[in-house]
Order: C-alpha cells, then sequence, then structure tokens
C-alpha cells in the first residue's frame, strides 16, 4: 500500500473543502439567493435553518461516535483515515499529526484515544520501523461509513425543510 506524503494530505484537504463547497453551493443553488431582490428578513429563516442542520449534525456525530471525542483535529484525522481507506492507503501518525495541523506529541495522544474507543489502530511500518501506520478498524470504517449515512439523511431532510 501506498503512503500518503504531506503534499497529498494537503491535496486530500483542498478537495474536500472544495467538495464542501460544491455541497454548500448545490444546497443554495435549489434555494433563492438573499440578494437585492430578497429582503433581509427573508434571507435570515434560510440562515437560521442552516445553522440549526449545522448544530443538528454535530450533536449528531457526538451521539453517534458516543464518548469519543470526534470534533476539531480528531475528526480531521478521522476523516483523513476514511478516505485513505477507501483509497486502499495508509497513513502514518505524523502524516495525520500534519493533516489535522497539530503537533506530533498532541497528534499521538489524539491517535491513543481514537485507538482507545476502538476505532483504529497502529501498527509499525515493516518498510521504515520507525513509522507508525494507523488504520481504521473495520468497526471504525462501519462507524464512520453509518455516520455518513445518517448525516446524508439529515441533510436532505434539513435542505427540505429549509426550501
Amino acid at each position: 500500500m501506498q503512503q500518503f506524503a504531506d503534499h497529498d494530505i494537503a491535496e486530500i484537504r483542498s478537495r474536500i473543502d472544495q467538495i464542501h463547497d460544491m455541497l454548500a453551493k448545490s444546497a443554495s443553488d435549489d434555494q433563492p439567493r438573499p440578494d437585492a431582490a430578497i429582503g433581509p428578513d427573508e434571507a435570515q429563516p434560510r440562515l437560521i435553518d442552516q445553522l440549526s442542520l449545522s448544530i443538528q449534525l454535530r450533536r449528531m456525530r457526538k451521539s453517534h461516535f458516543g464518548t469519543a471525542q470526534m470534533s476539531g483535529a480528531v475528526w480531521d484525522m478521522m476523516l483523513d483515515l476514511m478516505l485513505a481507506n477507501a483509497n486502499g492507503r495508509t497513513l502514518s501518525a505524523s502524516d495525520l499529526a500534519t493533516g489535522a495541523g497539530v503537533p506530533l506529541s498532541s497528534g499521538l495522544r489524539m491517535i491513543a484515544a481514537i485507538e482507545g474507543a476502538g476505532l483504529a489502530r497502529r501498527t509499525i511500518d515493516e518498510r521504515d520501523r520507525r513509522r507508525t501506520i494507523v488504520r481504521l478498524t473495520e468497526a471504525g470504517a462501519e462507524k464512520m461509513a453509518s455516520y455518513f449515512d445518517k448525516m446524508n439523511a439529515a441533510v436532505r431532510s434539513g435542505y427540505s425543510r429549509a426550501a
């Protein structure tokens, strides 16, 4: 399996941001834009619906993963691990820390928490025994997939309410 380099992670993050922007644009294309033709009183309910949906998704993620702290850099690591898993690639602990924008020492603590929750496992890289490889466990991959199924359903119902 191929390893991710720092530039690969940066490219993946960029693509995730692009997808997020496309999804946001897609959702806004379904709704009238708050421009000169729409007064601020009419745009406010859409903003409130979007904020409510964002809060709902965060709460859903928290309840879906139980006691695991799934926000910020830890969530970024889980997304990177899921993407690597889907593409048949592996990530090192330092790749994950770099991708999440945290120092390696903090990243290692976060990886330990993810591993403690049974969502990932660490192994020694056979090609370079100084490196630690981190992979989602089967349970971790299933948990991520089921979260995204729930999230997609919530987004669809949220957008249909907001329209």
